[in-house]
């Protein structure tokens, strides 16, 4: 039996963080050296950090990248490790992994498929490589391999798909096979969205069984540059058997899995396949001959092991992913960005109450996987951070509940409430007289009252601009990161007020719709996250219909009634933005689905997404950055264009009202 043991490492790198993503490297290394692992794959641009965007053109970026490559050759005596970096040849840049063995650069082999869609923009600053090519490349006045390779060690061939290479119909793997290979090694860079993860155990699955190979598929793990979350995932998989996995969303700064694969099996099977017909011929201009020997293994030490921990559940609910990946998001955040906590304006609505439960969980859940010692220690930037749980969120979370006149005792009672389930600090600031002073300036100013009547959205308005000073004053006081509190469906349609409730340094739940909320707050009430209290006290918010709360009382003022049920809201978001359907299309696919509408009322509120979609383009453009959790969402820096100024689908709408 030929039995090697391989690791998958998972790290949480830093765009241009030079010492610490070497430090996570060799800490990922020593790993797999104590779990007895001869062959490791580290993430994809895992010495640089994944998204140093155009940073990736400047030459001390790439210069810094191959010393720091071969520092980490050094640390791979009697191993065999795949470490990603940018790589230039011949004036143009390349996503390329380098192949270090027994303390030497062996090789590197270039991405082939660049990811360009969504929130992925390699074809900015690399290339993709051509398959068939070799060559060499200079580094220091040595020459190496580079190109379409197959590395040869001690009789195992190694290949690579590097991320993209396996999402495309074309995957290398397949010529791979060809060639013989026996193990395929996927350095990843591969974000978090809803269900993705089990796609990528498609592809890993099916490519370890129709090509009779070892798979190793790594990944990056947390917020490495501001948006998108990585939830790590390590997989490795043989002939079709998925061998273990790595956990997701882990608070560790590296987690390493390994597992033992008989590569004499995987053989066997592929000479039992009548259908495989393999590379015949003399060339073996592909192949890189590596000296090295692989240690003996003994049969009964098979087990995975992991370095953090044991295995979770392959798949989490809707609610529980979305959890995971904000807290992890979160603490990611406020860590690299050495804030020192988070202040919210809690208004007693979903969305405030959503954010502070989100900052809640997250020490929740880091506190518990870390323990408090290793929590304060990756906060060791904030000086006597305290030792209890409890004592951490008051530190850490700050919510200020502001009212005006028009604020209700059910709102301040439940944001009140929400405090108190959360543990959050909870501060009460009136507000009123400075809303009443800014409409008496403008009034003596242009010689007129303001009325509702005649200025509802200036009065509405404004509230929600006076708040803000507010709050970013106790941001400021305590050094911590203000957070807006808007959401995906107000973002669609512009119900949000500019230097009002999109004020803040980061919005967290801009990406996910309002629907998908209210079913998420009544889940943390009733059930809660895995392994954590449900927060009860968000039945104060729950029981509440959503309102901006800025008219006055008598006019009972509900978001619904303002612009449309949420849930109509978001399928006609996802038919016209995520499907390109224009309006006519998007009446007819929502009148299946929602038959109690007429058809009169459905085309109003179909015509009312549109118009305020378009005019509201310039609002998505300002928001404070969010995370990225769903392959759909409305970002313009990382997923769904569309022109500030356009023509606003008058035709489309005409046609519409016709047809109807």
């Amino acid at each position: 039996m030929k039995l090697i043991r391989v690791a998958a490492a998972v790290t949480n790198q830093t765009p241009l963080d030079w010492q610490g993503n070497q430090r996570r490297m060799s800490a990922a290394i020593a790993d797999a050296r104590r779990q007895g692992a001869s062959v490791l794959c580290l993430p994809e641009l895992c010495i640089t950090g994944y998204n140093c965007e155009d940073a990736f053109y400047t030459p001390g970026v790439e210069s810094q990248a191959h010393e720091m490559l071969r520092g980490l050759a050094v640390e791979t005596q009697g191993m065999i490790v795949a470490v990603g970096l940018p790589l230039s040849y011949r004036k143009a840049l390349f996503n390329a992994v380098a192949l270090l063995v027994d303390g030497r650069i062996a090789g590197f082999v270039p991405k082939r498929y660049l990811a360009g869609d969504g929130l992925y923009y390699e074809p900015r600053w690399f290339r993709a490589w051509d398959d068939g090519i070799r060559a060499t490349v200079d580094l220091d006045g040595t020459s190496y391999p580079v190109g379409d390779l197959v590395f040869v060690c001690d009789g195992v061939r190694i290949g690579f798909e590097i991320c993209e290479d396996a999402w495309v119909a074309r995957r290398p793997g397949g010529e791979l096979a060809m060639r013989g290979v026996d193990l395929i090694l996927n350095p990843s860079a591969s974000h978090f969205a809803f269900g993705k993860h089990e796609i990528r155990r498609r592809f890993v699955l099916e490519g370890s069984r129709a090509y009779a190979v070892g798979y190793v598929y790594a990944n990056h793990l947390g917020v490495d540059a501001g948006r998108a979350i990585y939830d790590g995932g390590a997989l490795i998989a043989a002939g079709g058997d998925m061998i273990t996995e790595g956990p997701r969303f882990g608070f560790h700064e590296v987690c390493v899995t390994s597992a033992v694969i008989d590569f004499d099996l995987l053989r066997m099977q592929q000479k039992r396949t009548a259908s495989f017909r393999p590379e015949l011929g003399d060339d073996t201009s592909h192949e890189v001959h590596v000296p090295f020997r692989f240690p003996a293994l003994d049969t009964a030490a098979r087990a995975p092991q992991s370095s953090c921990g044991g295995s979770e559940p392959r798949s989490f609910s809707k609610e529980e992913a979305f959890s995971r990946a904000i807290t992890l998001a979160l603490f990611d955040y406020m860590r690299k960005s050495r804030s020192r906590g988070f202040v919210v304006s809690l208004s007693g609505g979903v969305d405030s109450a959503a954010v502070v439960s989100l900052v809640c969980l997250m020490v929740r859940r880091a506190i518990a996987e870390l323990g408090i010692d290793g929590f304060r220690q990756r906060l060791s930037y904030i000086a006597d951070l305290e030792e209890t749980t409890d004592a951490v969120l008051r530190r850490l979370l700050l919510t200020v509940y502001q009212a005006t006149r028009n604020s209700g005792d059910a709102t301040r009672e439940a944001a009140a409430a929400v405090a108190r389930g959360t543990g959050a600090t909870h501060l009460e600031v009136d507000v009123d007289d400075l809303f009443g002073t800014y409409v008496d300036k403008i009034a003596d100013a242009i010689g007129r009252d303001l009325t509702w009547e005649r200025d509802d959205i200036t009065l509405q308005n404004i509230q929600a601009r006076v708040r803000l000073p507010s709050v970013w004053m106790l941001a400021n006081l305590r050094g911590a990161l203000l957070l807006a509190t808007s959401n995906r469906s107000e973002a669609a349609v512009g119900y949000t007020t500019m230097d009002g409730d999109t004020g803040g340094g980061l919005s967290p739940i801009a990406g996910i719709d309002k629907a998908f909320l209210r079913i998420w707050l009544r889940w943390l009430e009733t059930q809660g996250a895995d392994g954590h209290d449900p927060i009860p006290e968000l039945a104060a918010v729950n029981r509440l219909a959503p309102t901006a709360e800025l008219r006055p009382p008598g006019a009972h003022q509900t978001d619904e009634d303002d612009l449309m049920p949420y849930d109509l809201l978001e399928a006609i978001e996802r038919a016209a933005i995520r499907d390109k359907q224009l309006p006519l299309e998007v009446h007819q696919t929502m009148r299946p689905r929602f038959p109690d509408l007429d058809a009169n009322q459905l085309a109003t509120y179909v015509e009312r997404f549109f118009r305020l979609w378009s005019r509201n383009q310039w609002k998505r453009e300002r928001y404070a950055p969010s995370f990225h959790v769903d392959d759909e969402n409305l970002d313009p820096k990382t997923w769904c264009r569309f022109p500030i100024l356009s023509g606003g689908f008058d035709k489309e709408i005409a046609e519409m009202w016709r047809a109807i």
